[in-house]
């Protein structure tokens, strides 16, 4: 018997920055639901430090902003999109303002920060902990809207599409999403007229990295399992400065600090290396001091670098840094007094699910927004503080979209229940604890900073014979959230192994040591389902 569960007018996937904003762009017209993983606040926008880029200073301009866009992506950034976004900056963050986000101020005006790749002054932040407070204002204002309804803790396993309707038809619409209910482990059906992924991105496929346990790339699998086109998978993100703690596991030490002063050194000699690399040294773009930092941990044989800006001064640093000071404090650092211990971490999903500037995939009613996205503004590397700022534009962007072909948008046809009759409970939960941490570590040593085609090859191998392991393992036993993050990270896995092989060329984020060269022409990954 087919039931459309829980139907609503728009279905929203994610609960950051890009759902929420979607959410209350469309909540006064529509019945919205927004689906968490886990609580409502869990995702990566409650963890940004950095801020919002935006021009914004006198003398700052649009071309600017664009131009340091489009440098930082190393030429595979589209145009239309960077320019697109930059110009809607401004509006974005007055709206955040509007909604209660107390930016940081300088008498009158909002007080910028700088950071790596940018020519100017323009990212506006709250303290040192941007994403929190920005997560905050738009939660609050999705609790207080009548038309919105939160579910957390419903963990998304496949979108429900054409193939799954009573009558089959391979029209390839999407009509919602089949999620696993924490609670009671029970799969649910959520049905819409239209479907935003905002489900963040794909860090926890390395061993270590700066984003939430979360982001294990769901939307990206989801999509490319319904038959979306996914893009620039290798253009992965690594953050040069993630605290070096064996207790505490993803802090990160904000850009910020390399940007009002702090320096890199060899933690045995005091040597401050980066201008070895790069005549910028600290603020040159993220990609190469990632890359320093990995060279001279190899080369020496480190377990991490010092990151040093206690010449600041002490008031400085607990005035600009007041959330990474105390947080130091707790685990015996002083960065007043002392350097801080760091190795590089995945931070970011520069590629993903293809969108055009509407928000919409390739999937009549399936739009995608934020960092499961690839939208064309990052390229083959993203511009420090662009990245929320992203989720806000396509987030209102797709939002818009569905508004104004509403009238177009079929209802959804009856979609059958998810199908639980041959599957019995799973025994064996060690084998996904073994198979996550095997790709984690394979995929940080061989698909990493640097690559070479033989360690890409490695990996690909372990990904194939996982993956049979894994299918066989999905078939047998009833879904459960920890299964449903195995089998989503194993395909996020092979996306990106197969993106960086396909990728004769070093640019950006992708750098291997058997293409060293930049090609003259910069051209998308684009891998068709």
């Amino acid at each position: 018997m087919a039931t459309n569960g829980h139907q609503s007018d728009v279905l929203i996937i994610g609960s950051g920055a890009a759902g929420l904003t979607a959410a209350l762009n469309l909540a006064d017209r529509f019945k919205v639901t927004v689906l968490a993983k886990g609580q409502l606040n869990e995702g990566s926008t409650a963890w940004a430090q950095g801020g919002i880029a935006a021009v914004l200073e006198p003398g700052d301009t649009f071309e600017s902003h664009i131009e340091d866009t489009m440098i930082a992506g190393a030429g595979l950034n589209d145009r239309a999109t960077v320019e697109f976004v930059v110009e809607s900056a401004p509006a974005a963050i007055e709206r955040l303002a509007q909604l209660g986000v107390p930016f940081n101020m300088e008498g009158d005006t909002r007080h910028l920060t700088r950071e790596g790749g940018h020519s100017h002054r323009r990212i506006v932040h709250v303290d040192d902990a941007t994403g929190w407070a920005v997560q905050e204002a738009l939660q609050n204002a999705a609790t207080a809207h009548p038309n919105i309804t939160l579910v957390p803790d419903r963990v998304a396993i496949d979108l429900a599409t054409s193939r799954h309707e009573e009558r089959y038809s391979g029209a390839g619409n999407v009509w919602g999403v089949y999620a696993v209910n924490r609670a009671s482990g029970r799969v649910e059906l959520y049905t819409a007229r239209a479907t935003i992924l905002a489900t963040g991105g794909a860090g926890r496929t390395y061993l270590f990295s700066t984003a939430p346990r979360g982001a294990t790339g769901d939307g990206i699998a989801m999509a490319w399992r319904a038959g979306c086109r996914v893009s620039n998978m290798e253009m992965m993100q690594f953050h040069p400065t993630c605290l070096y703690n064996l207790e505490v596991k993803n802090f990160l030490i904000t850009e910020a600090v390399r940007g009002e002063g702090g320096r890199l050194l060899i933690p045995e000699t005091g040597y401050r290396f980066m201008p070895d690399f790069d005549d910028r040294a600290e603020l040159a773009p993220r990609d190469v001091v990632a890359r320093a930092i990995d060279h001279e941990i190899k080369r020496l044989g480190l377990d991490y670098v010092h990151l040093d800006i206690s010449h600041m001064g002490a008031d400085f640093i607990t005035h600009h840094f007041p959330t990474i000071y105390e947080k130091l404090l707790g685990l015996g650092i002083d960065m007043t007094k002392e350097p801080i211990p760091v190795v590089p971490a995945q931070h970011y999903t520069c590629g993903g699910i293809v969108i055009d500037l509407d928000g919409r995939t390739d999937l009549p009613g399936l739009y995608a927004a934020g960092e499961c996205s690839e939208s064309g503004l990052h390229g083959a590397n993203r511009l420090a503080s662009n990245s929320l700022l992203e989720c806000f534009v396509f987030g209102e962007s797709a939002a818009k979209h569905i508004i104004s072909c509403w009238d177009h948008l079929p209802e959804p046809p009856a979609i059958r229940a998810w199908d639980e009759s041959r599957v019995e409970d799973s025994d064996e939960e060690v084998v996904i604890k073994q198979n996550w941490t095997e790709i984690r570590r394979f995929m940080w040593n061989y698909v990493g900073i640097v690559r070479t085609t033989k360690r890409l090859e490695r990996a690909q191998h372990r990904i194939r014979l996982l993956t049979e392991e894994v299918n066989d393992y999905y078939g047998h036993f009833r879904v459960t959230p920890d299964l449903i993050e195995l089998r989503n990270l194993l395909q996020t896995a092979e996306l990106i192994v197969r993106s960086a092989l396909h990728r004769h060329e070093s640019r950006g984020l992708h750098y291997t040591l058997d293409y060293p060269e930049t090609l003259a022409e910069a051209v998308d990954t684009v891998l068709v389902p």
